[in-house]
């Protein structure tokens, strides 16, 4: 197995597992809905962008700008968290998985 078939593996996961919880409303994704200020409606639209996102990952194998979108839109979406977190007033270890997402997405990137 190469190192990006292993990166995009842990990334589908580490992105599919809450999104799933976001998508069905669970309770305790709507109650980190609540505390940063989101829906759950609004929070079922994060978890479908980011199935999305992790769809794209996989297509990247193939259609490289795909994939390259899929990283950007993480990246998009991981800063909004951040922020998200920073307005409810959460410290620093609240932003670490934004901050450890973003970094696995990044490596994520095809290189050049």
């Amino acid at each position: 197995m190469t190192a990006l078939v292993i990166l995009t593996s842990a990334l589908a996961l580490w992105f599919t597992l809450p999104a799933t919880g976001k998508l069905l409303g669970t309770a305790a994704m709507a109650e980190r809905a609540a505390h940063v200020g989101f829906t759950v409606g609004g929070y079922r639209v994060i978890g479908a962008l980011e199935i999305a996102g992790v769809v794209g990952l996989f297509a990247g194998w193939s259609f490289t700008g795909v994939g390259v979108a899929a990283a950007t839109g993480f990246l998009l979406l991981l800063v909004g968290a951040a922020v998200s977190h920073l307005r409810a007033g959460d410290r620093l270890p609240a932003l670490v998985p934004a901050i450890v997402s973003a970094a696995l997405v990044c490596l994520r990137l095809p290189r050049t």
